[in-house]
């Protein structure tokens, strides 16, 4: 299957997102992550990218795309629920555990953030540590306080 891909240049800074002829499959905030060959747009793309720039210009709260999450059945059960915190709040690493059915497994659901292929859409900006505070994420920590503040997320720490 093909794969193409776009740069798109966000205020939190450069993000390439790929896509096959099916759905979007990857959102990277790092250009060392880029495709081979040039950016090329299918039709999915046009609209991933119209779907970031309205989300970004806070006309968009939610993300219609067709997405395709591979992982293990455990990370796509909390990509899963990621997917269900709604725009502007926050959930705990805990409260995902429970959520899925794993109340002792809140480091496996960290771990699983970081695996989330599809961040931003696959809002896995929206968890933070028990305490409120701001941990771990693949932009970094400076993106996701953005992110948050962009959505009016209350935050701590």
């Amino acid at each position: 299957m093909e794969t193409y891909w776009m740069e798109f240049a966000a205020p939190v800074g450069e993000i390439i997102v790929m896509a096959d002829d099916e759905a979007v499959t990857h959102i990277e905030f790092s250009a060392k992550y880029r495709p081979a060959g040039k950016p090329q747009l299918n039709a999915i793309l046009t609209r991933a990218q119209k779907q970031l720039a309205e989300y970004f210009a806070g006309k968009r709260e939610e993300f219609d795309l067709p997405i395709k999450l591979e992982g293990t059945a455990f990370q796509r059960k909390v990509w899963k629920a990621l997917e269900k915190i709604p725009f502007g709040q926050t959930r705990t690493y805990g409260q995902i555990a429970k959520t899925v059915k794993s109340p002792a497994a809140s480091r496996a659901v960290g771990a699983a953030c970081g695996r989330n292929p599809l961040p931003i859409v696959v809002p896995c900006h929206r968890v933070v540590g028990s305490s409120g505070s701001l941990t771990g994420f693949g932009g970094g920590l400076a993106m996701k306080e953005w992110l948050l503040k962009h959505e009016g997320a209350s935050m701590k720490g």
